[in-house]
């Protein structure tokens, strides 16, 4: 797609005369800013792991059966008991609350199913139904172990199986529709699954503020700053308290003297998403702003683009596994943005026709060295909304990242500012490319940029070994960057970020060089294009005429 003109409609096909919003504004900030009605941050899907932190070892296991329970050996086999209760206690409980178990097909939709029996459920609070599905889990299993001396004793080691999983579809006053899992088996791993639009939507109906649903967000609210201060006091205390909420009224694979002797669950993080909703005025102006600077980032998770989103350092195995990477997806006419970075996901599309939804998904926290446990979900947090921030600013500013004459003439001299030298930045200088061009990726880091980070991927991009790029160059690159304005010191550290007009430079550089420069020149100078570039076949035509011109003025 290419890039209209200013004042041409940003999306093909017949304008609609009453639709200011197929009208291009100076910039797509602009048109983002005067045509998003309801914006919106908050926790989409969580997903938590629920463990007994004493029985995550084959150790921890044994000290349970021997320590614990008082066993000669210890042998998983003891732990049998355990599961017969555990599920008698589960068929007395959906007898007793009269529930229905129903047993999960094959590649049959859980949510689907769900959303189907909450239709029929009347009551504000409880569960609606239980189901069962078998599916592979780590579970510890006991072998024989050969003496040096002869003869054999139990050793316990961790495996996978394929068991029974009961998943519990639960309905809460507070938070909504979510479900709690358990396995059937010793020690009993569970899994919790909770939706911070839905807590939205619950909160928002007991306050009485009127909205109107999105699929899994909102259209509409005639409170927009409360709906915002719901989602951002949705914290790991309260997720906490659901999940001990529902263990008490839901059949509990430990007694309680277990849980006395401190074999209690804890949660820890699996998966999170983190939602950005901006709402626009009309379909058209969300989607004319999203196909516009979509083309424009398709090299977001290019590797030497780093490490994309967050500040975590690129190591060689991550480029080689191909694990940071662009694609664009489209499902009918709907196209959505996708960026991986390690297990992380960040995700981009046109909600409904109404709403731009960029999503960053956290699978793994240790890539961003955050820790596992729900009390870190503030940090994870900070970096889940951080990321979408950061992706729409640079869309913003990638969509018009011009700069003026005098800005640009600024950088092809050097200049003295408070009484320090400062080298130029001459445009289509090597180095200076490679330099901008790998700010560009660090743009996107809330936590800036070191020195060493810098170095090893100016070296790739140019070609050269890491040792040829010293410490002390760097230091000279940064500086010159810091003195025109580029890049700006965090307070207090030795790292940096790029400013607002650093950013722009940064872009105009790296992107016209190697979009419009390049390709341009190598169009015209590559002997084997003339008959199949449209650019060559044109300059041939303008030398033919201009030498046709000349021959006749000299003839006359």
């Amino acid at each position: 797609m290419s890039r209209p003109a200013a004042g041409a409609p940003l999306c093909g096909g017949n304008k609609d005369p009453t639709d200011t919003a197929m009208t291009l504004p100076r910039s797509v900030a602009q048109l983002q800013q005067d045509h998003v009605v309801l914006e919106l941050e908050s926790i989409d899907r969580l997903y938590l792991n629920a463990y007994v932190p004493k029985l995550t070892s084959a150790a921890g296991v044994a000290g349970f059966l021997r320590g614990h329970l008082g066993h000669r050996f210890a042998s998983t086999k003891y732990a049998g008991e355990m599961t017969e209760r555990f599920v008698a206690q589960m068929q007395d409980f959906l007898r007793r609350e009269d529930i229905e178990l129903v047993r999960f097909q094959k590649g049959q939709r859980k949510d689907d199913v769900m959303q189907e029996r909450l239709r029929h459920f009347n009551a504000s609070e409880g569960v609606v139904f239980v189901g069962v599905a078998q599916e592979k889990v780590r579970v510890p299993r006991t072998i024989r172990k050969h003496l040096s001396s002869g003869g054999t004793i139990p050793w316990i080691i961790y495996s996978t199986a394929m068991i029974n999983v009961y998943y519990c579809y639960c309905l809460d006053r507070d938070f909504g529709p979510f479900f709690l899992k358990f396995a059937s088996y010793f020690p009993y791993p569970a899994k919790l699954c909770l939706n911070g639009h839905e807590y939205l939507k619950r909160q928002l109906a007991q306050t009485g503020v009127a909205f109107e649903a999105l699929d899994n967000g909102l259209l509409s609210c005639a409170d927009v700053p409360r709906a915002q201060q719901i989602c951002e006091r949705l914290s790991a205390e309260k997720i906490e308290r659901l999940f001990r909420k529902w263990l008490v009224r839901l059949p509990h694979p430990f007694t309680a003297a277990d849980r006395r002797a401190g074999y209690r669950y804890e949660l820890s993080v699996l998966q999170a998403e983190f939602a950005l909703t901006q709402v626009w005025d009309r379909g058209t102006s969300g989607r004319c702003f999203f196909e516009e600077v979509i083309r424009e980032n398709l090299d977001l998770g290019r590797p030497e683009q780093v490490q994309l989103i967050f500040g975590r350092k690129l190591q060689r195995r991550t480029v080689a596994r191909g694990r940071c990477r662009t694609r664009i997806i489209t499902e009918g006419v709907t196209p959505s943005l996708h960026v991986y970075y390690k297990h992380t996901h960040l995700k981009q599309y046109h909600k409904e026709g109404r709403a731009l939804r960029t999503e960053t998904t956290i699978n793994n926290t240790y890539d961003f060295g955050v820790g596992r446990r729900l009390k870190n979900l503030p940090a994870l947090r900070t970096l889940g909304f951080a990321a979408n921030r950061r992706v729409l600013a640079v869309e913003r500013v990638s969509h018009d990242c011009r700069i003026g004459e005098q800005s640009f003439q600024k950088l092809q001299r050097p200049a003295q500012v408070e009484g320090q030298h400062a080298a130029a930045l001459p445009f289509g200088q090597a180095r200076v490319q490679a330099l901008l061009a790998v700010l560009v990726s660090f743009s996107l880091q809330p936590r800036g940029f070191r020195n060493a980070q810098l170095r090893p991927l100016i070296a790739q991009y140019l070609g050269l070994t890491e040792t040829e790029i010293t410490a002390g160059r760097m230091s000279y690159d940064l500086r010159r960057l810091r003195l025109h304005g580029l890049i700006e010191r965090i307070l207090g550290t030795h790292r940096y970020q790029l400013t607002e007009a650093g950013l722009k430079i940064a872009l105009f550089y790296s992107r016209t060089y190697q979009r419009v420069l390049r390709p341009g020149l190598s169009e015209l100078h590559d002997p084997q294009l003339p008959e199949s570039s449209a650019l060559a076949k044109a300059y041939h035509a303008f030398q033919r005429q201009l030498a046709e011109y000349f021959q006749l003025q000299l003839a006359a």
